[in-house]
């Protein structure tokens, strides 16, 4: 879907519902409005048929920290720069590696990737 026909509204859930949700955005390495989305669109049987190619290429994919210009806000990926997000506003750290959560027109969302051991 384009972002010109995008929509928000309220959405009031129980607690442990939307803990389920946010696990397993969190496993799907997505973010939770896109899981909803998607969780929205099988019920449905809604198939996107407007899906980008940042969406298709995207989602899920690893950022390393020299793929980030936080000077100027942008991500080199695949020979293009992209405006990134790092989901809830946290501040970008060199150190980390990212993966792409959600790809709406040229800003893709970000979320730092758990080290795991002692790196």
């Amino acid at each position: 879907m384009r972002q010109s026909e995008m929509t928000t509204f309220l959405l009031r859930l129980p607690q442990a519902l939307k803990r389920q949700l946010e696990e397993k955005a969190q496993a799907d390495k997505r973010s939770v409005n896109s899981t909803v989305v998607d969780i929205i669109s099988q019920a449905l049987a809604v198939h996107p048929t407007g899906t980008s190619l940042e969406q298709r290429n995207f989602i899920g994919q690893k950022v390393t920290a020299k793929q980030i210009d936080a000077v100027n806000g942008l991500v080199h990926l695949q020979g293009i720069y992209y405006r990134y997000l790092i989901e809830g506003n946290q501040e970008y750290t060199p150190t980390e590696d990212y993966i792409v959560i959600e790809a709406v027109g040229n800003i893709l969302t970000l979320r730092p990737l758990m080290k795991l051991g002692g790196d």
